[in-house]
């Protein structure tokens, strides 16, 4: 179904979705560098894990910035050129991580990276959001956020080939960073600004953003603390996930990256499931069924190797087996959830700040959430270098937390987008 919607598309839309696709899956890429290597950056700078670590809280302390900057320049001067300022700069950032000569410096160029990585998502969400027809965004939306995943699963490759195939330091993980730059050509050559936009024009220019926004304060406190919800599920399953399979099962580069793999592949499945089905029963009980369904799913995803001998599996094949369908499931969970977002933040967001709106409250989220990694590393010290433990407490709790604030949530699906949408 989702794939049937796509194909009928048109080819314009068809480029617009693509590079939106392209732009959240290069930005995701460009993010999970830093996740792979952090015991490398923190041995060569003689330095705890946690201590690098906290180059990834900076990184989603900054991104409501870079959604407010970028957000409120898309809504003034078009999604498109804004789009492709905002991608060359976070890949020239990412290439400079590569160069850092301390760990001070790294930090600083994270959080700058963070910025230009805030500003991403919004504008290239409602760039194909306002440029399909209203039918196919359950189905894109599921598409444009299972980038993220996708960029994860490139992340991994990556990893893989530059430390363990071959033999560079992580620096060289940075380097291959600046390849996003390429899709500004892309843009530039194939995409045409979002229809929405260019209908809204004299609108926007009438509106400051205090008065687009009266009467949906509370619609963006909501919101706010809604992603604030998703992004505590989604890092709190991924971002200290390689560095569980390092510290606690001693497992290498390798198999590290085939069971992150396995991990993406489910995501990506699950965003573009969850996503279409959402065109059909709804966006917030899509989002409600599949955050309880990631619950029964935790202690295969933590424990997997636990129960291999319970069920007379020889280890070490079958402790990876049921690890990889851990893997695997809880992310066709955790990201068939976040598939509906793109579509749900879109369609609740008022015309004039839609460039805005969306990508500030999912970065703001992303503060609420910031400091998911480092909290998770220092509970797991504590627990004796325990992080199964803590991931799967962590889990189970967000997982209710986000179905309760979505089930007491508001709902716009088919809304119109347009000059004159409220």
């Amino acid at each position: 179904m989702a794939f049937a919607t796509l194909r009928a598309l048109n080819a314009e839309q068809r480029h617009t979705v693509l590079a939106s696709f392209l732009g959240w899956t290069l930005d995701a890429f460009d993010f999970f560098l830093l996740v792979f290597v952090l015991d490398n950056v923190a041995k060569e700078f003689g330095t705890t894990t946690t201590a690098v670590s906290f180059g990834i809280l900076l990184t989603l302390a900054a991104r409501p910035l870079g959604a407010l900057i970028f957000g409120r320049l898309a809504d003034r001067f078009g999604r498109r050129p804004v789009l492709m300022v905002d991608v060359a700069l976070f890949s020239v950032l990412e290439l400079s991580c590569a160069f850092a000569p301390s760990l001070t410096v790294l930090l600083v160029l994270r959080f700058l990276f963070g910025i230009a990585m805030g500003g991403e998502w919004g504008i290239g969400a409602a760039l194909a959001m306002e440029s399909i027809p209203v039918r196919a965004r359950g189905a894109v939306s599921g598409l444009l956020q299972s980038g993220y995943p996708f960029g994860y699963f490139l992340g991994a490759l990556a990893y893989w080939l530059v430390t363990d195939v071959l033999g560079f330091s992580w620096r060289g993980m940075f380097v291959v960073g600046a390849l996003p730059a390429l899709l500004v050509l892309y843009l530039r050559l194939k995409v045409p600004e979002s229809p929405a936009w260019t209908s809204g024009a004299a609108e926007r220019h009438k509106q400051n953003v205090f008065e687009a926004m009266r009467g949906h304060w509370g619609l963006f406190v909501f919101m706010m603390v809604l992603m604030g919800a998703f992004n505590m599920f989604s890092h709190g399953s991924q971002d200290m996930y390689p560095t569980f399979l390092k510290a606690q099962l001693h497992m290498g580069p390798g198999t590290v990256t085939v069971l992150t793999m396995l991990l993406n592949v489910g995501a990506i499945v699950g965003g573009l499931a969850f996503g279409a089905w959402s065109e059909h029963i709804g966006r917030r009980r899509a989002i409600i069924a599949a955050a309880l369904l990631a619950i029964p799913v935790v202690p295969l995803w933590m424990y997997g190797n636990r129960l291999a001998p319970w069920l007379g599996w020889s280890a070490p094949i079958g402790s990876l087996v049921l690890l990889g369908a851990g893997a695997f499931l809880i992310q066709v969970m955790v990201q068939g959830a976040w598939g509906i977002v793109p579509s749900h933040l879109n369609e609740l967001a008022p015309a004039p700040v839609r460039g805005t709106l969306p990508g500030f409250a999912y970065q703001l989220g992303n503060l609420l959430a910031a400091a998911t990694a480092t909290v998770q590393s220092m509970l797991a010290v504590r627990l004796g270098g325990n992080y199964a433990t803590v991931m799967a407490a962590w889990l189970v709790a967000v997982a209710l937390l986000l179905a309760m604030l979505a089930w007491l949530g508001p709902e716009a699906r088919g809304r119109h987008f347009g000059a004159g949408s409220t």
